[in-house]
């Protein structure tokens, strides 16, 4: 590497151009692959070694690192680079697709470009970050260390470096005022209106500490104030948008919101660290104090220059915060969908029935509707109203269907996991909530199977006495039991049911959210009409009933039309798609029974009662853990005490295997993570599960 060094030195002296020469330089200690982070340790050591031997070198070398600093400006480098533009989530979205298609000018006069430039391959990031701070800042502290690195020639003139510091500090000042005076965090927090704003009187304190920094520098003499009060208004700012954040997980949020949060969150942060750069030079000038420091926001901005047209990470920044808001709206529903007493577990099997029963009649009314002879597009509108209402229906009579627990359950565990940090004297309280779930989806299964079946074969017999034909024929009950035959495609179809329901979940979530943002039953309350129509005490249960199920309903309804939709993408592009819904097989599984005049053999009754029961796992078991995997990616959290808790569950199944069917009889609501949600969003632990048409 000297030999190939020296050239490079010797071609930047004749060509006068340091920009090449931080290009070749970086091209000479980047890995083969970006995840050798061994050999580019390696490499940068030996480039540390090589200029603390070779002084020739290492002064021109310094000499080319001041030069980029003193020609190139900086100010957009600390104020853009890994910061949100202020145009909006689509209007950015865009420009990073435009940008991967037809790249933008680059213009090297930037530090933000010539960054990019001497970084330009999209993986820099990922060895850069890699290599260890230490070995970093033995690098750059030869680049820094002698005299003349932050000392002007004249005393009350300010270095080019520490100038564009300060005015990229006094931008991101005024950028944090602007956002935090936005009217769309002004109406989730109020508050901001009526007392003096955080971030006002910090733009004033920045003003105030830049101008006894400049005056400092030119005159040491001159006591230097602290950063001190500039950093409580900081933390001030930075509580106040936590307390917009946890305001709108509960009045709401949007991707405007978010993304202005966002916005917020990074000016602060680049804020904080610019101001901890200029404390490291209060007791010297010598900007090698600043090293350690500066090394981790060279690594971000190296992450941001890489990273800046990659759409992935710019989508999971900013739908993080809508995907808490939307699992956090889930997560207090499921909570409700976990029974703790014996009252709360026979509440369950009850509700549970009335949904068994309604979905015998739906599937009975598909059959009809697939006899009609519609035309292919109303026979799919037909199917998708016949689920969508009949869940809404189920939804607003009290109801539960099984399969829609795991959606809702899941977010509720993923809010316990995050509540307990994956503690382990949590793991007893997570496995009791995790029994909990279990029985109270076994309720859930056998209120909707132990009714659908026997209700689909009392259906076909009165269908049999009044009109003295079968329901169905032969035929189509050996089709109808071939559907729920697990050798075939019937779990892969169950599959797609489970997806569909994640699906719903998250659509149900969105619509509560949607609700909550834009105050939906407030604003029914200021109609006129409704109040002259039904009267007050009507109209506010009515927004009431919209207030809390809005949520639900619109989540019913979208899940029948996913549930008719995907037999329609498998019908128009000829894929193998279908879908297999445990309540929906269990009453075909009736109905064929009658429609072969119980004449089915033991072997394949077995077959089809098996097959049911594994297309309910896999409806639970795909939807469960699509949901618990996007809510706990939505909270940032890893849980990484799986053993602990796989040992308490085996435990708690070898000496009261008892508690995963049925709620011991002085099962008290013990106290978990999930309790403390609960008791903080003003709910009481003891209430009864609300099941999926529960009024409150």
């Amino acid at each position: 590497m000297e030999a190939s060094l020296v050239k490079l030195v010797e071609r930047s002296n004749q060509d006068g151009d340091p920009v090449a020469l931080w290009v070749s330089l970086v091209d000479a200690i980047r890995p083969h692959r970006a995840s050798q982070v061994t050999a580019a340790t390696e490499a940068v050591r030996t480039l540390t070694h090589i200029l603390a031997r070779r002084d020739d070198l290492r002064k021109a070398l310094q000499a080319a690192f001041l030069q980029l600093f003193i020609e190139r400006k900086q100010v957009s480098l600390y104020v853009v680079s890994g910061i949100l533009p202020s145009t909006g989530f689509f209007s950015e979205t865009a420009r990073r697709i435009s940008d991967r298609i037809l790249p933008e000018v680059i213009d090297t006069s930037y530090m933000k470009d010539l960054l990019s430039v001497i970084f330009h391959r999209s993986d820099d990031a990922q060895w850069v970050g890699a290599v260890a701070d230490e070995v970093w800042g033995d690098l750059l502290q030869i680049l820094l260390d002698h005299p003349g690195s932050a000392e002007s020639e004249t005393p009350c003139e300010l270095p080019v470096a520490l100038a564009e510091m300060l005015e990229a500090l006094r931008m991101l000042s005024y950028h944090i005022a602007a956002i935090g005076l936005d009217p769309e965090l002004v109406r989730v927090d109020p508050q901001l209106e009526e007392f003096e704003s955080p971030f006002l009187a910090q733009n004033a304190e920045v003003v105030r500490y830049l101008k006894h920094y400049r005056e400092w520098w030119c005159n040491p003499e001159t006591p230097l104030e602290d950063e001190a009060q500039l950093t409580v208004m900081l933390d001030q700012c930075q509580e106040v948008l936590q307390r917009v954040r946890r305001r709108a997980t509960r009045l709401g949020t949007s991707l405007t919101l978010t993304f202005k949060l966002e916005r917020l969150r990074q000016h602060l942060v680049r804020t904080n660290a610019l101001v901890e750069l200029l404390r490291s030079m209060h007791g010297t000038r010598q900007v090698s104090r600043v090293v350690p420091q500066a090394i981790q926001l060279f690594k971000e901005l190296v992450h941001a220059e890489c990273r800046r047209n990659h759409l992935s990470d710019y989508w999971s920044k900013n739908v993080e915060l809508l995907s808490l808001r939307m699992t956090e709206s889930a997560s207090k529903t499921g909570e409700h969908y976990i029974t703790s007493t014996r009252d709360e577990y026979f509440g369950m099997l009850r509700s549970a029935a009335l949904g068994g029963l309604i979905i015998a009649f739906m599937a009975a009314f598909k059959i009809i509707l697939s006899r009609q002879g519609f035309a292919p597009l109303n026979e799919l509108l037909s199917f998708c109203l016949n689920y969508g209402l009949g869940f809404a229906l189920i939804h607003i009579l009290g109801g539960t269907v099984a399969t829609k627990q795991p959606a809702m359950t899941a977010n509720a565990i993923a809010a316990s996991i995050s509540e307990s940090r994956g503690k382990v004297r949590d793991m007893e309280s997570l496995s009791d909530l995790i029994v909990r779930t279990i029985r109270s989806q076994l309720a859930a299964i056998a209120g909707n199977v132990g009714v659908a079946i026997p209700v689909a074969i009392l259906l076909s017999l009165i269908i049999v006495s009044l009109t003295g034909s079968a329901f169905i024929d032969a035929d189509k009950a050996g089709h109808l039991l071939q559907e729920v035959d697990p050798r075939g495609g019937a779990l892969f179809f169950a599959a797609v049911a489970g997806v569909c329901l994640f699906l719903s979940g998250l659509i149900a979530a969105y619509y509560d959210n949607l609700s909550a943002y834009n105050r939906v039953p407030q604003r029914l309350l200021q109609l006129r009409w409704p109040r002259r129509l039904l009267g007050e005490v009507r109209t506010q249960k009515i927004a009431a009933y919209v207030e809390n199920n809005l949520g639900a309903l619109a989540g019913n309804f979208f899940f029948g039309f996913l549930l008719g939709g995907a037999t329609a993408l498998g019908v128009l592009f000829g894929l193998p798609l279908d879908i297999r819904h445990i309540a929906f097989s269990s009453a075909y599984v009736g109905y064929a029974t009658v429609g072969l005049e119980f004449t089915i053999p033991l072997q394949a009754l077995s077959l089809a009662l098996g097959g049911v029961l594994l297309i309910g796992l896999v409806n639970l078991a795909v939807s469960f853990s699509l949901t618990l995997y996007v809510a706990m990616r939505a909270r940032r959290i890893t849980f990484a005490q799986g053993r602990a808790l796989s040992a308490s569950l085996l435990k708690r199944l070898s000496t009261r295997p008892q508690d995963f069917i049925i709620p011991p009889k002085n099962d008290a609501f013990p106290t978990d993570p999930s309790v403390a949600a609960a008791a903080e969003n003003g709910s009481s632990p003891t209430e009864s599960p609300r099941h999926e048409g529960s009024p409150h």
